[in-house]
C-alpha cells in the first residue's frame, strides 16, 4: 500500500510540474500533436491540382474563339474562323488541343476544318491583366495545303479567378506540295478556368489579380 500511495504521489508531481514548467508542454505538444499537424497539413496545403512543391497550379480550361482573317478577300463568312480549345494549365504554361474551321464559307474547294496543338505561355502578368504568346502547329482535313502553323499572342482580362476573356492577333502559315500561304488575324477569345471550390489554386488567383504587386 505504501508502494502505491508513493507511485500516486510521484505521477502527480510529475503532472504539476509539466503544467508549470513552460518546456515541458512544447514537448508534449510536439509528440501529441505531430501525427494530426502533419495530417493536416496534408489535408489544407498539398492539393491534387499543384504540384508536389505546392507551387504550380495544374488544372483543365475550356476556351471559344471568334477570329476574322483581316487579309483576305472576300465576305465575312470567308473570313470567319471559329474554334474551341480544351487543355490544361501547368503554371505558367497551357497545352491545348484546339478544333475549328479557318472559314465559315461552305462552297470552298478544300474543307476548311482543322485541328491543333496549341501549347501557349504565359509571358506577362500584373493584377488583372496578362499575356500569352502561342506556338501552334496543326492539320487541316482533306486541303491541298494540310499543314498549318500558328504564332499568335493574347492580351487577357481575368473577369474572375475562372473567366478570362482576351484579344488575339497572330498569323496562321499554311503549306501544301506545290503552294503555300499566310494570313493575319485579330479576334476574341472567353476562357474558362475549372478551378476546385475553395482550392489553393483558387484563392491565390483571387489575390493575385487584385494585386498591385
Amino acid at each position: 500500500m505504501k508502494q502505491l500511495f508513493t507511485a500516486i504521489f510521484l505521477f502527480s508531481a510529475v503532472i504539476t510540474l509539466a503544467q508549470t514548467n513552460p518546456a515541458v508542454p512544447i514537448g508534449s505538444k510536439a509528440l501529441i500533436h505531430h501525427g494530426s499537424d502533419k495530417k493536416a497539413g496534408k489535408d489544407t496545403v498539398i492539393e491534387k491540382d499543384t504540384s508536389k512543391e505546392n507551387k504550380e497550379p495544374r488544372y483543365f480550361y475550356l476556351s471559344g474563339t471568334t477570329n476574322a482573317f483581316v487579309n483576305t478577300k472576300g465576305g465575312f463568312a470567308k473570313r470567319f474562323s471559329p474554334s474551341l480549345e480544351f487543355g490544361r494549365t501547368y503554371g505558367i504554361f497551357d497545352i491545348g488541343l484546339a478544333s475549328g474551321q479557318l472559314s465559315s464559307y461552305a462552297h470552298s474547294v478544300d474543307t476548311s476544318r482543322f485541328i491543333e496543338f496549341r501549347p501557349t505561355i504565359n509571358i506577362f502578368s500584373k493584377g488583372r491583366f496578362s499575356e500569352g504568346l502561342c506556338l501552334g502547329g496543326g492539320y487541316i482535313f482533306g486541303a491541298k495545303q494540310g499543314l498549318m502553323t500558328e504564332i499568335g499572342n493574347s492580351i487577357n482580362f481575368n473577369i474572375s479567378a475562372n473567366l478570362t476573356v482576351a484579344v488575339l492577333q497572330g498569323y496562321v502559315f499554311i503549306d501544301g506540295t506545290n503552294s503555300s500561304r499566310s494570313t493575319q488575324y485579330m479576334g476574341f477569345c472567353v476562357t474558362y478556368n475549372f478551378l476546385r471550390a475553395h482550392s489553393v489554386n483558387k484563392r491565390r488567383k483571387k489575390q493575385a489579380i487584385i494585386s498591385d504587386n
